[in-house]
């Protein structure tokens, strides 16, 4: 019997049309386009205004428009939804059933899963799993997140980083050598003082003293979360391709979560790839959490050559972090966003 794989056979994305510039940013907080650009390497991030009423099912649903304006799938085919994100529209219902609702995805069931920042890849391997199992055939995974709405914008060492995006992948069954070969995927819950959001959960509901106390925002130790971040996306991706014999030069692309361009640099020197071969737009969409690699893989789409080799690797909240090897799947010659 021939081994099934789950393919991408289509990514969509979509990012708010606002952009705020570091120049405009100065003009809230403390701080300037060369403080946020030597130290981050952001030149405006995408935002979603809270005055268009709408939340992170918004930015799904046009992302799901764009794939489909690719590959025109039939949406009561779509068996199973999963909507990696940390900013739901609502703490309920789920932001995946409301998706497959307004989307026409009548058939699929559908949850939401929280990673932060790895939200992608552990959607991936989730969708991965149903499809492997040779139960379904069709899996959506759906990442993104609004972080405009969970940042202080009060806060010079964070407000600049966050922004909104979401991406889409479709995932289908295969018996050809193409698709998710290989995941590694690890977590650690002591660091919950490095990186939080204190405020809104079971622990800490909201109340007027957690508002007053800003506890509704994103805080993080930013010295403690970037050398977390190179040390872990290093480590899982030299494992990965140790086991998968994968080297710099049978590796085609390195997509890693944008976090930070000076965490990205120091990756790719540490995996000594090629900066040709790195997909990067950090510049101009900033960190979107679980968005970004969709995002990413999305604009480099129309380069991508079916059997390329690609590497995915993130880092995130949790912590989370790991490395996704994908042997792509078509050829496409669509660029446009």
């Amino acid at each position: 019997m021939s081994k099934i794989h789950a393919v991408i056979t289509g990514i969509g994305a979509y990012a708010p049309r606002y952009r705020l510039t570091n120049a405009e940013l100065s003009t809230i907080v403390d701080t300037s386009d060369e403080w946020i650009t030597k130290r981050i390497g952001i030149k405006e991030r995408r935002i979603l205004k809270p005055d268009e009423g709408v939340g992170i099912s918004y930015l799904a649903e046009k992302a799901i428009e764009d794939l489909k304006s690719k590959n025109n799938f039939n949406p009561l085919e779509i068996e199973a939804i999963v909507f990696a994100t940390t900013t739901p529209d609502y703490m309920l219902p789920n932001t995946a059933c409301l998706v497959a609702y307004k989307t026409g995805m009548n058939n699929a069931f559908a949850f939401d899963l929280s990673a932060a920042c790895s939200g992608f890849l552990y959607g991936l391997e989730v969708g991965r799993g149903f499809i492997v199992s040779g139960i379904y055939k069709k899996v959506l995974v759906i990442a993104g997140d609004v972080l405009s709405v969970i940042t202080n914008y009060k806060d010079r060492n964070t407000c600049p980083i966050f922004s909104d995006a979401c991406g889409v992948a479709l995932l289908e069954a295969t018996t050809e050598d193409f698709g998710i070969m290989d995941s590694i995927l690890r977590s650690d819950g002591n660091s919950l003082e490095y990186l939080n959001m204190y405020g809104g959960g079971s622990v800490n509901p909201s109340t007027h003293e957690t508002i007053d106390k800003d506890l509704q925002y994103i805080r993080q130790e930013g010295k403690v979360v970037f050398k977390h971040a190179i040390t872990s996306m290093t480590s899982a991706c030299e494992e990965l391709t140790k086991r998968n014999n994968l080297t710099k030069d049978n590796i085609d692309w390195l997509v890693p979560h944008q976090a930070n361009l000076r965490i990205i640099d120091a990756v790719v020197s540490r995996m000594d790839i090629p900066r040709e071969k790195v997909t990067i737009n950090i510049e101009n969409y900033g960190n979107s959490s679980a968005g970004t690699i969709p995002l990413c893989m999305r604009e480099w789409e129309s380069k991508f050559r079916k059997g390329d080799n690609i590497i995915l690797t993130t880092f995130g909240a949790g912590f989370t972090w790991g490395a996704t090897y994908l042997k792509w799947g078509y050829n496409s010659t669509n660029s446009e966003q």
